[in-house]
């Protein structure tokens, strides 16, 4: 989303959290197609009526396995369904061509596995930092994910580009 949204003139960097960083030409279809050997595999149901849900059973390992359990629950209960067209749909402006960016790798993410977010982060170009946490990340270690958008925040307050050194997280 933000990889095109982050062409607005208003926007000066882009902050991907556990993400999709497609290129030109890429969509979520063909980042995910060939998964490594070994990848853990999301468990996306068949399209209902057009719409992608996770299975409910599996959402809280699969998608927030270190968040609170009712927590985890509740957000597999709540999730909201997404257009199968939207695996398809592909970038065509990258943002991150022209914009500093920051991304946030979940270690245990069993989602989007966490080479694959660090080979899209390394081709963004982006400050990286790495926290142990599901794809929930954000649910789960909130500040990590808080500190990050600050960081970047910061660094574009002059339009400065940010250094591409990796930052270090804090540990629990």
């Amino acid at each position: 989303m933000i990889t095109e949204a982050g062409n607005d003139p208003k926007v000066v960097g882009l902050v991907y959290i556990a993400a999709f960083a497609p290129d030109e030409g890429e969509s979520v279809s063909s980042l995910i197609k060939d998964p490594a050997p070994g990848a853990p595999v999301p468990p996306i149901l068949p399209p209902r009526d057009g719409y992608l849900f996770l299975d409910s059973a599996k959402f809280p390992a699969s998608f927030a396995g270190d968040a609170d359990r009712a927590k985890a629950e509740f957000m597999a209960d709540a999730q909201v369904p997404w257009g199968v067209e939207a695996l398809e749909g592909a970038a065509s402006r990258p943002a991150w061509k022209t914009k500093p960016s920051w991304y946030l790798v979940a270690k245990d993410d069993r989602m989007i596995p966490p080479a694959a977010q660090q080979l899209m982060a390394k081709r963004v170009g982006a400050t990286v930092v790495e926290v142990p946490g599901s794809h929930a990340v954000y649910v789960s270690r909130p500040e990590d994910v808080a500190r990050l958008i600050a960081r970047a925040a910061e660094a574009s307050k002059d339009g400065a580009r940010p250094k591409r050194a990796r930052l270090h997280p804090t540990t629990r």
